[in-house]
């Protein structure tokens, strides 16, 4: 039988994107020049040519009946050298938020998803202990132009297990090091800087929202009964989903979780899902797993918005349930106790998936990237329904 979940008021029901995944001709950034040098297998080029198809991509939010859009803001447009600021892109990005508040969109803006401006790259990206002035310097920037077009602050997306492990320790992003003392700089200055930047914007505007997005797995050992095992798991649980929020955690005004992996662990740290389902980029899908994590995070006490959750499956044979399931379980998070606030699917469209390149899949709407028409596919009408009537038709 057939059960109706009803969600909170007010709450968000919306998606999310990045400048460099979709916007196309970022210049000014180390993704880019790295992509030019050959250092990475893909090139982004034009991406979705959201820069220049923002409306469109608007009005489609709009037509699937979200109330609410994640994006990030380039860096390197707005200062494409030191202390220079570009005020004609200023301009744009405010058009940009204008015509989302047109359409009566909650804006939930990241600061800092991934790409860092070249000029910064040269002096040592987030290694250089100056990046706590300038990220600092253009986030105050950026403050002042939009605080009352903005509804809630993402300062840095997954910045401990994604940005600084990938590319300080396992050397797939930019820079592409492998240096674990620059990781420890790296993740030092991200702590500072997002507590700057909390306290700044909070002087300036008390009643803001500043949060992070933080990816969070859930850990499991591969041998429930086994010591040694279960310390993996608890040694994996603390420092890729507890240490981070830890350090910030009297700054911020809510958790953003990006949930995406299940991840069973045999001593001392290999991975051994069963891996029934998967995504076309061989993740597990594993839903449930949503539920412990936000079940985690409730003893920080914040209210908990879901800033990304998805998949890579460009027929679109899973993204229907897999929506369903997991908001199921985000419900049954909600009726325990945990303050979920809001949904943002990964992601709005199909977009250039970093060291993956075009081929996943991971949008709402689909893109041909031959002549960039948008089409919501089956999965996104699904979403849409429920997003309208703010409900989840289980069973």
């Amino acid at each position: 039988m057939a059960r109706i979940l009803k969600f909170p008021k007010n709450f968000l029901w919306g998606s999310a994107t990045s400048s460099h995944q979709v916007e196309g001709d970022n210049i000014h950034n180390d993704w880019w020049e790295a992509e030019q040098a050959g250092k990475l297998k893909y090139k982004s080029g034009k991406a979705c040519d959201h820069y220049n198809q923002y409306e469109q991509d608007f009005d489609l939010i709009k037509k699937l009946n979200q109330n609410a859009y994640r994006f990030s803001i380039e860096w390197s447009r707005i200062e494409p050298r030191e202390g220079e600021f570009n005020q004609k892109e200023i301009e744009y990005y405010r058009k940009m938020l204008l015509a989302l508040k047109k359409r009566d969109i909650k804006i939930m803006l990241t600061l800092h998803h991934f790409t860092t401006p070249l000029w910064l790259a040269k002096k040592g990206d987030w290694a250089n202990p100056k990046v706590i002035f300038y990220f600092s310097r253009f986030a105050e920037r950026v403050f002042n132009e939009y605080q009352d077009l903005v509804d809630f602050w993402v300062t840095i997306n997954e910045p401990f297990s994604v940005y600084a492990t990938h590319g300080y320790l396992l050397g797939v992003f930019p820079p592409k090091k492998r240096n674990p003392i620059l990781f420890l700089k790296v993740v030092k200055n991200q702590i500072i800087v997002h507590k700057k930047i909390y306290k700044i914007f909070h002087k300036l505007k008390p009643d803001i929202k500043v949060g992070i997005a933080k990816n969070n797995a859930y850990f499991e050992p591969y041998f429930s009964k086994s010591p040694l095992d279960k310390l993996s798991v608890a040694l994996a649980h603390y420092f890729g989903n507890e240490y981070f929020l830890n350090k910030i955690k009297n700054y911020q005004d809510f958790i953003g979780l990006n949930y995406y992996f299940h991840r069973k662990i045999l001593f001392p740290f290999f991975e051994k899902n069963e891996n029934k389902i998967k995504s076309d980029l061989n993740w597990e899908i594993y839903p449930k797993g949503i539920y412990y994590v936000l079940k985690e995070l409730k003893k920080y006490q914040k209210p908990v918005y879901i800033t990304e959750n998805g998949l890579a499956d460009a027929k679109d044979r899973l993204r229907k349930d897999f929506i369903k399931d997991h908001l199921f379980w985000i419900h049954k998070a909600i009726e325990e106790g945990v303050d979920v606030r809001g949904y943002f699917h990964w992601s709005l469209m199909d977009n250039f998936e970093w060291a993956e390149g075009f081929s996943p899949r991971f949008g709402l709407i689909e893109i041909d990237y031959k002549t960039m028409e948008r089409k919501p596919r089956s999965s996104a009408y699904y979403y849409a329904k429920i997003c309208k009537e703010n409900q989840l038709c289980f069973g």
